[in-house]
């Protein structure tokens, strides 16, 4: 199985050097020298992993064969894939890979279909759900425990509480806060 371990972001100097934006828990091993890595677009790799550093809080890659500025802006946007074994699970109990939560059915904790799960976006405060709804829109779940309050991979779905005006559509936000205000001018 392949599992997206990290995006390429800008070139960072002018010997080759690239910033990452991290997306495994286990960076010194996946990403370490000597890391052959698969990328998307394939066209871009594989990339082997020469040298990294941690560099004011960053990550900073440089890949063989890739000696200069030009060419590690070249690479940027580019997916890092890597191999892993399906069998292995993450290590802590509320952690998950993309691939587990993709698909996933959310509910509300009332049981109200919401959608299902298209996407994680990673960002760097939080991940991101991106969570399609039955009509085709789409809705963007922060995934923090105060809201995502249950994954169930068994059942294939995520239940969510949702703060108000997280999943509500902007007419009923609207109509509910229009009927609030009236209620105050009676």
């Amino acid at each position: 199985m392949q599992l997206v371990v990290a995006r390429i972001g800008r070139a960072h100097g002018i010997k080759g050097e690239v910033t990452v934006e991290v997306r495994t828990d286990e960076p010194e091993l996946r990403l370490g020298p000597g890391a052959v890595l698969a990328t998307d677009p394939a066209s871009a790799g594989p990339l082997t992993i020469a040298s990294g550093r941690v560099h004011s809080g960053r990550l900073l890659l440089r890949f063989e064969g890739v000696h200069d500025r030009t060419g590690a802006e070249a690479l940027r946007n580019t997916l890092l894939i890597a191999d892993v074994d399906p069998e292995e699970l993450p290590e802590g109990e509320d952690e998950y890979y993309d691939h587990q939560l993709i698909d996933l059915d959310v509910v509300t904790k009332d049981g109200e279909e919401v959608g299902r799960i298209t996407e994680i976006s990673h960002l760097p405060t939080q991940d991101l759900f991106v969570v399609e709804r039955p009509d085709g829109t789409e809705v963007y779940v922060p995934f923090v425990e105060e809201i995502v309050t249950e994954i169930d991979l068994e059942e294939q779905r995520a239940v969510i509480d949702p703060p108000p005006g997280l999943i509500d559509d902007r007419a009923e936000v609207a109509s509910s806060r229009d009927a609030a205000e009236s209620g105050d001018d009676a």
